[in-house]
């Protein structure tokens, strides 16, 4: 997320760490690379102004150059700024405890619309324990009903649809349909066009009308630089958006303009997709976020994601397996599978303070699932006895697996190299530099 930046910014900061004191000459020096790092990444030139002008006024303050340590006083100013243009606090969702809450996502065609319907609904059931209904009213892509319904079923979510019928009749229908089967929210997935015109936004007034909806979301793409900023503005005056939620905050490409969008909108970013799979969604956090950007890792989200997806019994009972160093091929499998499920292991590793934004440890999913097949392929005494695999096991095994001996030989390698890394750490630590890329790698 935003790695080109948060790398600028991360060497500009560190390269701030290395003077003897700060003054007014190096100060402004500072600001000066921070603005055109900012600018490089798209975001807004006005909030790029407000951000330097307020940021160069407290840093010149007595308070920073009379401090005992000037560059993390320096660092804290620019990470207050940046949370202040991100919006500050955190907003949720208005959904409420009890009644059926209604939800409509707009957006431009392409943005990320329905999949994102589905990422909210997945969202709103498992934090606010309300049953979802997803409603079809886009009745003018091809395929869009059907993409909406196979993502719900795929989900264990309904999706409501009506033949032949106009959007604001769906509308109304799915919400009659919800109130007689004890839904708890409706999120209506409506058109949207390659650009804004007068007829979406009448279409758009329309169901507003029809329905009393408690959120109406923008969907932006986070990829589309100062233009997302543009169709925000133009999205809120014609029918006056709740929130946003930035789509693609995965890629890399002119994400700065994120930055700009709740400063110059006065709409709050509610969530933000960091891929493609359903659960690569976020509530946003401008604190958090900001963090990860100054490259000051994000713990807190990673401690809530493995909460969410791990199996905290599992893993204690892990951690006294690596303590007593009986941690095999069997527990191995289990630590695969459950990663796979938190989704891209690349951006579980940016939330971690320090690591290199630049050259990142890459991670091959394609090479998790590979490894999943040739452990599936031993037997459950092999797995507990890697060693004594031998050739003819090993071809076995890459037969049953649809791959080669050499990469039954490298995984065996692999995890004989994370078992020694695993000894290290009981005796002196967590694994640093090389060894932690070893480690992701031999995963």
């Amino acid at each position: 997320m935003l790695n080109t930046l948060s790398g600028r910014l991360s060497d500009i900061l560190k390269k701030m760490k290395g003077w003897g004191s700060l003054n007014e000459k190096n100060i402004r020096e500072g600001l000066r690379d921070i603005k055109l790092a900012l600018l490089e990444a798209d975001v807004n030139y006005k909030v790029v102004k407000e951000f330097i002008d307020g940021a160069t006024t407290e840093a010149l303050g007595e308070k920073v150059l009379k401090s005992v340590t000037p560059a993390q006083q320096f660092t804290k100013i620019v990470y207050d700024y940046l949370v202040k243009i991100l919006g500050d606090t955190t907003h949720g969702l208005e959904v409420g405890s009890g009644g059926i809450s209604h939800l409509m996502l707009c957006g431009l065609q392409g943005s990320g619309k329905t999949t994102t319907a589905v990422k909210l609904a997945r969202f709103i059931e498992s934090k606010h324990n309300k049953k979802p209904l997803l409603v079809a009213a886009d009745v003018y892509r091809p395929a869009a009903i059907q993409q909406l319904q196979l993502l719900g079923e795929k989900n264990g979510i309904h999706t409501f649809t009506l033949d032949k019928e106009k959007p604001v009749r769906i509308c109304k229908e799915a919400v009659k349909f919800a109130r007689e089967n004890s839904y708890g929210a409706v999120l209506v997935d409506t058109a949207g066009r390659l650009e804004m015109d007068d007829e979406m936004m009448r279409e758009l007034e329309s169901i507003k009308k029809a329905v009393r909806f408690h959120e109406i979301l923008l969907v932006a793409d986070a990829a589309t630089g100062q233009a997302a900023v543009k169709i925000a503005q133009g999205f809120d005056e014609a029918i006056g958006i709740t929130g946003l939620i930035l789509s693609r905050m995965d890629s890399d490409a002119r994400g700065g303009a994120a930055l700009s969008m709740s400063h110059i909108t006065g709409k709050h970013i509610k969530f933000i997709g960091t891929g493609e799979k359903v659960d690569d969604f976020e509530q946003f956090h401008p604190d958090r976020i900001a963090g990860r950007v100054l490259d000051m890792g994000d713990i807190v989200s990673l401690v809530e994601k493995v909460q969410t997806d791990f199996d905290l019994e599992e893993v204690k009972k892990l951690e006294k397996k690596i303590k007593k160093a009986s941690f095999d091929l069997n527990d191995f499998l289990d630590q695969l599978r459950q990663l796979q499920k938190m989704g891209p292991l690349e951006n579980l590793l940016e939330m971690i303070p320090g690591m290199p934004k630049k050259t990142p440890v890459k991670v091959d999913e394609g090479e998790l699932k590979q490894a999943e097949a040739i452990i599936n392929s031993m037997t459950l005494y092999e797995r507990a006895h890697y060693k004594l695999i031998n050739g003819s096991r090993r071809k076995r095994i890459a037969l049953g697996s649809g791959t080669t001996v050499y990469d039954v030989n490298r995984l065996l390698n692999n995890f004989d190299q994370m078992k020694k890394l695993m000894k290290k750490f009981r005796r002196g630590g967590p694994p640093r530099g090389n060894a932690l890329s070893s480690l992701m790698q031999g995963m």
